[in-house]
């Protein structure tokens, strides 16, 4: 048989097949090196964001040039197929809690802790099980803590800005600060030893757990503040390392995102409302560390590098938390320099003074350098930083957060230079109107007035624009600065621009069924949206209901107009702000609790307008709440009173809806509120109960004493009895005690 040879056409097809599968795999390798390069080298000149990082997709990707050592990122390997599921079904019971007992509860916890061990990196950065490693750290005891911190130590920089452990890194560092504090007042408890177990060793304590953290990320922190994981976990642990309070509005929004996803666990070992709602305790060590993480993570940004990372989605938030925990560390040297001048110690006065004179520059002279004297010239790094962010949608926050925080003179020069002269231009801006509302809130009664004066003829504007944030902060500082001639121009004002009249105020700013429908009728114009149209309107709302309420609250005119407005609305209207949103129904809320102001029957005619609607009321989520205030208010009462028979009338309505309230939940709580029960069974306690405006000692029937009445030269004794009724017994000596 003869060979199987080619023939020279199919060789020269292989020979180029080779070719082009090594050109191919030549491509690849240098794709992946590529990717590699731009992942881990930086340029310390570069001032732009890269456009073609595929893990950092949109807009949110870290800023070349910030300062960070090179890294690659490390793969801790993929969990097997039947740990995978092991562990994912642990997850899937944690977040059920579907247990029969605590104790069986307590010993599975325990088993995927033990088959966790020397597993944690796997968990942290797997796509599957990472909230299961969320869970853990929020079930964990301190001891446990300690062990997580031990098992990603030498890791951290890998796990913070990879996507899913960054998370779990995020949950350690918050879950871990009520430790610090309790270690450091000695309020931490021994953790019992269980059997079977090794015996416990001493660990490190969590502030040194901290440190030792900070001086692993130390070189890479100007990476960290653009970057799209990193940020938020060096966020998280600026925080604990501050002591903020961990439960503030402000402190989560700089914390997570709206789209991040919340872990929660049953039974999680709750911190202490004293360690969340209120400052912290931290050691002085971690002032130190703040300090340091500030220098670091701008010590090599020049001008145009600040710049692109105050506009820079990411970067921004954390350089606002920078800037903020930098005015807070220098107040507090400022109180130390100050006590020491006190005590006469004028050698060390001159010791800090060196030490301030050799220290560098901090984040504030980086943004605006030689302010406030430099304000003047509008060409000046300064006045070019102003001027940009004002304009700009998120650069413009960093400069709320300058306004609120900064020193008395330099706010006086922004105040001179940028606000002051354009309040009223500042204030039409969508954008520039945060921050001129920052300023309002810092401005003394003349320039308050001023501006108030200088806004006036554009109230209409804001009006028809929804700018009715900026009308509220401007009736809240003239409230509180006592400048009464500006708000009464205010209300004048504000009155004019909704028709002239008092009762067009709640119609006007809170859309109403009636208004709702005319636009209707008018032929739809696609070419062109009114602005209020093309906004939120869930939001219009919302800060139409905050003006009004701040009318409300503010006594005389402003109430008074307000209090006017809603006695001028039909029923039909005011049952539907009760059930339309929650912003309307808090504010008739408000409304039931606030004192009349114009008419003695406010709250009578306003309850009045709801009582025939008290069923639909009680089973809507939004009206439930008004319904409560109505039984809250007194049935007697010289500024608030609800008369008793209009209670005893919606008591009645709901009676004869008795079931549908008890198969919805805002009805039970209804139900539970009016004492639905009582009425039913001992209507005598629920009508003493309902009259309880009265003091408790009025209510209760007292020793008849002595009143003395002289009416035509004669004295006529009056027994006082405990309700308040008089009965007249007839001519008696004044002195005559009567039993």
């Amino acid at each position: 048989m003869g060979k199987n040879r080619k023939s020279k056409r199919q060789l020269v097809r292989d020979e180029k097949r080779a070719k082009k599968r090594g050109r191919e795999h030549e491509d690849e390798e240098e794709k992946i090196e590529t990717k590699r390069q731009r992942t881990t080298d930086f340029d310390a000149g570069a001032d732009y964001i890269p456009l073609d990082d595929n893990e950092h997709d949109g807009a949110e990707r870290p800023i070349r040039g910030l300062g960070g050592g090179p890294f690659e990122r490390e793969f801790f390997g993929m969990l097997e197929e039947q740990e995978q599921e092991f562990f994912r079904r642990a997850d899937e019971l944690l977040e059920q809690n579907d247990f029969p007992s605590t104790y069986e509860r307590d010993e599975f916890l325990q088993n995927v802790y033990k088959e966790s061990v020397g597993k944690e990196l796997k968990l942290a950065s797997s796509q599957s099980c990472s909230r299961l490693m969320e869970r853990l750290i929020l079930l964990s005891s301190a001891r446990q803590k300690k062990t997580i911190f031990n098992a990603f130590a030498g890791h951290f920089i890998s796990l913070i800005t990879h996507r899913f452990s960054s998370h779990c890194c995020e949950q350690l560092f918050l879950q871990s600060a009520p430790t610090i504090t309790r270690e450091l007042t000695g309020e931490v408890e021994p953790e019992p030893e269980v059997e079977g177990d090794e015996p416990l060793e001493p660990q490190a304590s969590m502030e040194e757990l901290f440190l030792l953290t900070l001086d692993e990320l130390e070189e890479h922190l100007g990476y960290l503040v653009s970057d799209r994981y990193g940020s938020h976990a060096l966020r998280a642990l600026l925080i604990v390392l501050s002591g903020r309070p961990l439960d503030q509005a402000g402190t989560k929004s700089l914390l997570r995102s709206k789209k991040k996803e919340h872990i929660t666990a049953e039974g999680a070992v709750a911190m202490g409302s004293e360690f969340t709602s209120q400052a912290r305790a931290v050691p002085s060590s971690f002032a130190t560390a703040i300090q340091k993480i500030i220098t670091d993570s701008t010590a090599t940004l020049d001008a145009t590098a600040l710049r692109v990372l105050a506009k820079h989605p990411t970067g921004n938030p954390t350089l606002q938390l920078l800037l903020e925990l930098e005015f807070g560390l220098t107040a507090k040297a400022k109180k130390a320099v100050s006590k020491k001048k006190k005590k006469g110690e004028d050698a060390e006065d001159e010791r800090a003074e060196k030490e301030e004179e050799e220290q560098p520059r901090t984040l504030l002279e980086q943004l605006i350098p030689d302010a406030p004297v430099s304000f003047s010239d509008e060409k000046s790094q300064a006045a070019e930083f102003v001027n940009s962010m004002l304009y700009d949608a998120i650069g413009s926050r960093l400069l709320e957060t300058l306004i609120t925080h900064c020193p008395g003179k330099i706010f006086k020069g922004l105040h001179a230079h940028f606000f002051g002269p354009r309040i009223q231009s500042l204030l039409r801006n969508d954008t520039a109107s945060y921050a001129a509302i920052r300023v309002l809130n810092r401005l003394s009664k003349e320039d308050l007035a001023d501006a108030v004066e200088k806004s006036l003829p554009h109230i209409a504007g804001f009006v028809e624009k929804g700018r009715l944030n900026v009308i509220k902060t401007l009736f809240e500082r003239c409230h509180v600065r006592q400048a009464n001639d500006a708000l009464a121009s205010l209300l004048k004002a504000l009155t004019t621009a909704v028709g002239g009249d008092w009762k067009h105020l709640v119609p006007k700013l809170c859309p109403l069924p009636d208004d709702e429908a005319a636009p209707a009728k008018k032929p739809a114009d696609k070419s062109f949206q009114p602005p209020s149209e093309t906004k939120n309107k869930p939001a219009l709302l919302l800060h139409a209901c905050n003006l009004l309420s701040t009318l409300l609250s503010i006594p005389g005119a402003p109430a008074k107009a307000l209090q006017a407005s809603l006695l001028a609305l039909p029923p039909a209207h005011l049952q539907h702000l009760a059930t339309a949103s929650a912003p309307t129904a808090a504010l008739l809320a408000q409304a039931l609790s606030t004192p009349s102001a114009g008419s003695p029957h406010f709250h009578k005619v306003l309850v009045a307008g709801l009582a025939p609607a008290a069923p639909a009321l009680a089973v809507s989520p939004h009206g439930a709440g008004v319904l409560n205030a109505v039984i809250d208010a007194p049935s007697r009462g010289e500024a608030i009173a609800v008369p008793f028979h209009l209670k005893e009338n919606i008591m009645a309505q709901l009676e004869g809806h008795e079931r549908e309230l008890k198969d919805t939940w805002p009805g039970r709580g209804v139900w539970r509120a009016w004492r639905g029960d009582l009425w039913g069974y001992r209507r005598h306690d629920w009508v003493r109960w309902a009259k309880e405006a009265d003091a408790e000692g009025a209510r209760v029937a007292g020793v008849p004493r002595a009143k003395e009445d002289k009416e035509g030269g004669r004295r006529r004794k009056m027994v006082v009895v405990g309700g308040g009724g008089k009965k007249e017994e007839g001519e008696a000596p004044a002195a005559v005690a009567v039993a």
